[in-house]
């Protein structure tokens, strides 16, 4: 039976649900409080400069080719991939660096000339990596996180000891080396904790790294919002923008609506992409399932400082995608999750999309998008900002050996105010909520209210977790329960 469907954001995960309740034969209508769609992916442009404002990692092609396939698609019907070579460099000092490659061959030959005897061992890791990968994709991130029983499988049974030890113990067991061990641990940062507090069956994301590589949108990561909106269009979905929710309306524990720039807009499903916490604060305290305390005692990801920088010149010793490691990790890795404040010295990442997208800067320019992770939550001032933005520039320029100070035409910065002011986020999070063990499958925020009827939520603070892959995955589940359950 076809039913009126009200979706409140449009990110990724927004965008997923709504494509496959129309699929469904669904009446679908997203509503954005920005001007734009894409959530967390929106674009900046600014003096002939294009940014992808959040997300610019583009790993798990297969989640993605998968999404599209269930419309009979390919993601080729909507945007062009670029496999990077490579795939990224981290800078561990001025003339100390580590190039990652595009193929697993050539990763293993770099680990080798470093670290002898370190390629064997790399061999043998990427063959749990890969399991672990094939498991999770097949048995575990597309199980709507209802009961503890979805984990159980004789693959996972078989794996349970590695949901009890943790990715860093594993890495540091294996490779001697400082540096190959940090980039073992980085991939898991994108799961939003510390690699010794992520489990060891998490190591999926390194065959994600190195086994299915970094890619990337020819004209930037918003080619996968505009292929999503596209699609969605096609399937009949319609986009409200500048359309801020200020209620999901219940009635006797039946959501009924929504209250839009405060109009009432009925609905026979609810369906929230936007911030969880946020979200549940647009219902009355009683249909609320989590408390204010339990939101406060989840371990969140990282808030970030952003900078969208505009290069009048090609910078040199630079490459798409760039970690600078070349600072302590657990100083900074404590900063944001044991004793939260501004690290003194940050590790940063840094990219610079027209090296692969010259469409992005004006010729003979370039554009940069500079992070640095944040706890989430702390103070957040005009004047930090310039402080930080100049330590990371000082740092830039001396480790690329060149003047980069005297060529910014303009930059413009986003932080943890502006997550919560643009989108609700909690603490001003940027990434969601860490799979850490307690916090993986059914331990997260369930994607079915348990106390209001129609209502349903998605993204990335609920199952399957942080990252674009996952915000696909989530999207799914959630049309699949309503699927389910919405003519109960």
């Amino acid at each position: 039976m076809s039913q009126k469907v009200s979706v409140i954001g449009s990110g990724f995960s927004s965008l997923s649900v709504a494509c496959y309740l129309a699929k469904a034969g669904h009446q679908v209508h997203i509503y954005e409080k920005n001007n734009s769609i894409g959530g967390r992916a929106r674009q900046l442009k600014k003096n002939g400069f294009t940014f992808d404002m959040g997300p610019s990692w583009y790993w798990m092609p297969d989640v993605f080719e998968r999404f599209f396939a269930d419309f009979g698609k390919s993601a080729a019907d909507y945007y062009t991939l670029i496999k990077l070579a490579p795939a990224y460099r981290v800078f561990f000092g001025a003339d100390d660096s580590v190039v990652i490659d595009d193929e697993l061959a050539k990763i293993k030959a770099t680990f080798e000339a470093i670290e002898p005897g370190s390629a064997a061992k790399l061999e043998r890791f990427m063959n749990t990596a890969r399991d672990n990968y094939r498991i999770a994709i097949e048995n575990l991130v597309y199980r709507p996180g209802e009961s503890p029983l979805e984990l159980v499988t004789p693959e996972t049974i078989g794996r349970l000891t590695q949901f009890f030890s943790n990715i860093s113990a594993d890495v540091r067991k294996q490779f001697k080396n400082e540096k190959l061990r940090q980039i073992l641990e980085f991939p898991v940062l994108f799961l939003g904790a510390k690699p010794e507090d992520t489990p060891s069956f998490y190591s999926f994301m390194n065959f994600a790294d190195f086994g299915l590589g970094t890619w990337h949108p020819k004209t930037g990561m918003f080619d996968v919002v505009a292929g999503m909106h596209k699609l969605a269009s096609s399937l009949g979905v319609s986009f409200h923008t500048s359309a801020a929710i200020s209620e999901i309306v219940v009635e006797n524990g039946i959501a009924k609506g929504i209250r839009v720039n405060n109009e009432f807009i009925g609905s026979d499903v609810v369906v929230s992409g936007a911030d969880y916490a946020h979200s549940e604060q647009l219902l009355p305290k009683q249909y609320r399932m989590y408390s204010d305390s339990y939101w406060d005692s989840r371990v969140f990801a990282p808030s970030s400082l952003l900078f969208y920088v505009g290069f009048s010149k090609k910078l040199e010793n630079i490459n798409h995608h760039i970690l600078f490691f070349d600072t302590d990790f657990k100083a900074h890795a404590k900063d944001i999750y044991e004793a939260p404040r501004w690290p003194d010295e940050p590790l940063f990442y840094a990219n610079f999309p027209s090296l692969t997208d010259a469409t992005c800067a004006p010729e003979g320019c370039e554009a940069g998008f500079f992070l640095v992770p944040l706890a989430p939550g702390i103070e957040d001032t005009a004047a930090l900002r310039q402080q930080y933005f100049d330590k990371i520039m000082t740092r830039f320029e001396r480790l690329t050996k060149q003047d980069v100070r005297n060529y910014i035409t303009f930059s413009e910065s986003f932080c943890k105010n502006d997550f919560v002011s643009e989108y609700n986020s909690y603490k001003g999070n940027a990434y969601g909520m860490a799979n850490t063990l307690l916090q993986t499958a059914f331990l997260r925020p369930k994607l079915r209210s348990k106390k209001v009827k129609h209502l349903y939520f998605t993204g990335q603070l609920t199952v399957p977790g942080p990252g674009v892959p996952p915000a696909l995955i989530s999207g799914k589940l959630t049309a699949g329960l309503i699927e389910k359950y919405s003519n109960r």
